[in-house]
């Protein structure tokens, strides 16, 4: 037998150091070539690392959380062959931001991404003894599951690669009465259990891109109503024309349109900060991020020279790299690279909210739920379809009344949709 020594690779850009994030495997598993052994966080993207060899586990290099530099010993697994040992450093193949594997506000939540797996479907499982520190693997959205569902996915047997606990692992759990609730439980029954979980990985990243956001810009909000009856009749009449042919139209691609419009004449908001040089770069292009999120978190794919899209080549954009970041798809590049932002909680939008600034941009547009309502117009009692937009602005480098006449010509672009394509 032989050991194959598997150092953290180069991932490029420079990059001399990287953050563990998860295991996939641990010590005496088996693993194939090709399989997802860990997880890495860079400063863009969550990096997967698969295995280049057949062979048993027999030492990891890192716990979760650790940050590592590029070379250092990640793994060894034990071989068939000669007993020589042999290292593999070789550059991982090109990162995508990775969800879950079967997989300030966003655009509208998918539903979880229910694991894929060849093993048959599990149908009674006794509770497996584990140790109370031991963290079984999952995804996000299975262990939201769990916790809702008041399983302790400890006690659960996995039946996903390398034991991971899938869906169905919960429902077979479930079946066999196993949980609080199976057995009758009251839910007023007193609680005594703790969790804790360690800000590692996606939501480290997330958590100091906040952060560094809110210390360093100097955030102000502006909230203005807009009456979208009028675009949601033109959106509905367009997807009833070309909808087969072209592809259904979502309220965001006449919003991207508006901010391309809208920024002809406020060109401060498409803009970067670079607060160490004391230097604004304006840029001519109109590249927006979309918030978008994932089961591991935020994140802002870019729609890049929306300035040169038609409304079905900004949907189907918005829409590629929206999916592309939900199923752990989207490029580094993709990822990286907006001069404006915006963002959206879809039918969850309530009636205000105070979006963070994806630095270094200086202006975030979000968007609240369209509800309709009662208003005067003309003396006259009518039905109207009504959204807010909620946004934010960096005061350091945007004025309050430029940001008010901003978000003002966003307005009458949107009232007025025929205005959107009047050149």
């Amino acid at each position: 037998m032989g050991t194959h020594v598997i150092k953290m690779p180069d991932i490029g850009e420079g990059i001399a150091e990287v953050e563990l994030s998860v295991w996939h495997v641990k010590v005496g598993d088996m693993v194939v070539e090709d399989q997802v052994l860990a997880d890495v966080m860079t400063d863009k993207a969550m990096v997967d690392i698969p295995s280049p060899v057949h062979g048993r586990v027999i030492a990891l290099g890192g716990e979760p959380g650790e940050v590592m530099a590029v070379g250092s010993e990640l793994i060894r697994i034990e071989v068939e062959g000669a007993g020589n040992l042999k290292e593999s450093a070789q550059p991982a193949p090109a990162p995508a931001v990775q969800a879950p594997k079967p997989a300030p506000a966003p655009v509208a939540t998918p539903e979880p991404v229910v694991e894929k797996t060849a093993a048959p479907r599990c149908t009674a499982q006794a509770p497996v003894a584990r140790d109370p520190e031991e963290r079984p693997l999952a995804s996000p959205a299975v262990r939201k599951h769990a916790l809702d569902l008041g399983i302790q996915l400890r006690l659960v047997q996995g039946s996903g690669p390398a034991g991971r606990v899938l869906h169905e692992d919960l429902e077979a759990y479930l079946a066999q009465g196993s949980s609080p609730q199976a057995k009758g439980g009251s839910g007023y029954a007193e609680r005594h259990d703790e969790q804790q979980i360690p800000v590692i990985g996606m939501r480290r990243k997330i958590a100091q891109r906040m952060q560094e956001a809110t210390q360093r810009a100097a955030h102000f909000s502006y909230v203005e109503e807009i009456d979208v009856t009028a675009l949601e009749e033109l959106r509905v009449h367009l997807n009833e024309k070309h909808g087969a042919s072209r592809g259904k139209l979502t309220l965001l691609p006449f919003l991207v349109r508006a901010l391309v419009v809208a920024l002809r004449d406020f060109p401060q908001m498409n803009a970067r900060y670079d607060d160490e040089a004391q230097v604004i770069h304006r840029s001519g292009a109109v590249h927006v991020g979309v918030a978008t999120q994932s089961d591991v978190g935020l994140m802002v794919p870019v729609v890049r020279h929306a300035e040169a899209r038609s409304l079905w080549d900004s949907a189907a954009e918005i829409s590629r790299l929206a999916t592309a970041a939900r199923n752990g798809k989207a490029s580094r590049d993709e990822l990286s690279g907006s001069t404006i932002t915006l963002t959206s909680l879809g039918a969850l939008g309530g009636i205000v909210s105070t979006p963070v600034l994806n630095l270094p941009e200086v202006a975030i547009v979000g968007v609240n739920k369209i509800v309709e309502r009662p208003m005067v117009i003309k003396g006259q009692i009518v039905i109207r379809k009504m959204m807010n937009l909620s946004s934010s602005f960096d005061h350091r480098v945007v004025d309050g009344m430029d940001a008010a006449q901003f978000i003002q010509a966003l307005r009458g672009l949107l009232e007025q949709p025929a205005t959107l394509f009047v050149e």
